[in-house]
C-alpha cells in the first residue's frame, strides 16, 4: 500500500470516530501527495465542514467539481457550504444540479424546497 493511501485511510477512520479536526491532519498531507484524487478531497471537505470551516471545505468540494463534475454529492455538499455562508441563491443551483443527478434522493431535493420558501 502506498503512503498516501495510509494517509487517506487513517484520515477516514478519524472521521468515522467523529474526529475531525485530527482527520484534517493525514488528510492534508495525502491532498500534497495527490492533489487529484476526489475521494481525498471528499474527505477533507467533510472534515472541514464538521468543523465549519465552510471556506476551505468549499474549496475541497469545488475541486471536487472540477475533476468530476457530475458528481451529485459534491453538488449537495457545496450547495451546504454556500448556504452556510449565507449564499443561499447559489447554493439552490448547486441543489438543483445534484438533485437532477440524483433524482432519487429525498434529501437533496428537501435542500431546494427549504430554500425556496
Amino acid at each position: 500500500m502506498s503512503e498516501t493511501y495510509n494517509l487517506f485511510q487513517q484520515g477516514r477512520a478519524r472521521l468515522k470516530q467523529g474526529m475531525a479536526a485530527q482527520a484534517t491532519v493525514p488528510l492534508e498531507k495525502a491532498k500534497r501527495r495527490e492533489p487529484d484524487k476526489a475521494s481525498i478531497r471528499e474527505a477533507l471537505g467533510i472534515a472541514y465542514a464538521r468543523l465549519r470551516r465552510w471556506d476551505e471545505a468549499e474549496t475541497e468540494f469545488r475541486a471536487m467539481l472540477e475533476l468530476s463534475p457530475a458528481d451529485d454529492y459534491a453538488h449537495y455538499a457545496l450547495g451546504r457550504c454556500l448556504e452556510k455562508q449565507g449564499r443561499a441563491a447559489e447554493a439552490n443551483g448547486h441543489y438543483k444540479l445534484a438533485s437532477s443527478l440524483r433524482p432519487q434522493s429525498e434529501r437533496y431535493a428537501a435542500r431546494i424546497l427549504d430554500l425556496d420558501d
